[in-house]
């Protein structure tokens, strides 16, 4: 297994990441695992800014040259800001994952949620079993 699943992150069963920052907004994105899976991204509809979302809401659509997936709201908040930088450069997706190719950062109405998110070694494991079970 090669996916890069970082310790200071966390995790959804849909393989989207959450970071929380600094001032407490939650940064987000797809995981080194599900970009891969993925295979080429040519684009992403983004959210609106000031959007409210549900934690395990699709509010974001992702299309790449073998699928097109929703992107999941890890936590329950409010859209603070998209990455513009994705519209023009879906790509980023597949090449930096966790830097450039954030999605949103949202306002998390509960800040208790993101201990509900699995962290490094549950996703390792959860990847894990869905490759086994992928390959039966």
């Amino acid at each position: 297994m090669n996916w890069d699943i970082r310790s200071e992150l966390y995790y959804t069963e849909t393989h989207e990441w959450a970071k929380v920052e600094d001032e407490g907004a939650v940064k987000a994105g797809v995981t080194d695992y599900a970009q891969d899976k993925l295979g080429g991204v040519v684009f992403v509809e983004m959210p609106e800014e000031g959007k409210e979302v549900e934690k395990g809401e699709g509010f974001a659509v992702i299309e790449s040259v073998k699928a097109v997936v929703d992107f999941y709201s890890p936590v329950t908040g409010k859209v603070v800001e998209v990455n513009r930088e994705v519209e023009d450069r879906p790509e980023l997706l597949n090449e930096a994952p966790y830097e450039e190719g954030w999605i949103v950062k949202l306002q998390p109405h509960n800040e208790g949620e993101i201990a509900e998110l699995m962290q490094e070694e549950q996703y390792r494991d959860y990847v894990i079993k869905q490759e086994e079970e992928g390959e039966q």
